[in-house]
């Protein structure tokens, strides 16, 4: 051998420019998280998911809130093409499904069952003859029942 090759081969392999890593750092990484890290991360992901709840919620009742004011609109439709054919608006919103006594030229159902609950699962609210016209028609927001503020405002055909 040249003297040169002697000194490559006892100088050992070349070093990596990065540190080494020793057997002891190798198994504190295969370890994995420790409990403290993994409830911190549950933490922060109940947080975000109470927070993501909170925006959605309040974007369904939005929702709901707007679909019962378009369906308080059609159901005034169905009252007023009732009273086409009838002459005058029904007595109760249950004539525009089933054909009352008093209806010669019933031409309906004018309306399913499902058109005669609102978004939130109540009844409208209707009387015939009304205080504002022929009829008077009712949507009663969120909690179903007469005055409130907010989601639970009412909304009648007159305004």
């Amino acid at each position: 051998m040249t003297s040169q090759t002697r000194e490559q081969a006892t100088a050992g392999p070349e070093r990596a420019p990065w540190p080494r890593v020793t057997r002891s750092a190798r198994a504190h990484r295969a370890r994995g998280f420790t409990l403290l890290e993994m409830l911190a991360v549950i933490v922060l992901i109940g947080i975000i998911g109470a927070i993501v709840v909170r925006q959605v919620g309040g974007s369904v009742d939005k929702g709901k809130y707007g679909a019962g004011k378009a369906q308080l609109l059609t159901l005034g439709q169905k009252v007023e093409n009732y009273a086409l054919d009838n002459g005058s608006p029904p007595a109760s919103l249950e004539a525009l499904v089933k054909r009352p006594p008093n209806a010669p030229n019933w031409q309906g159902p004018y309306a399913k069952p499902s058109d005669l609950v609102d978004p939130f699962g109540h009844t409208f609210g209707y009387k015939a003859p009304g205080e504002h016209g022929s009829y008077d028609l009712v949507f009663y927001g969120q909690d179903g029942q007469p005055g409130g503020d907010g989601y639970s405002k009412d909304i009648g055909n007159w305004q």
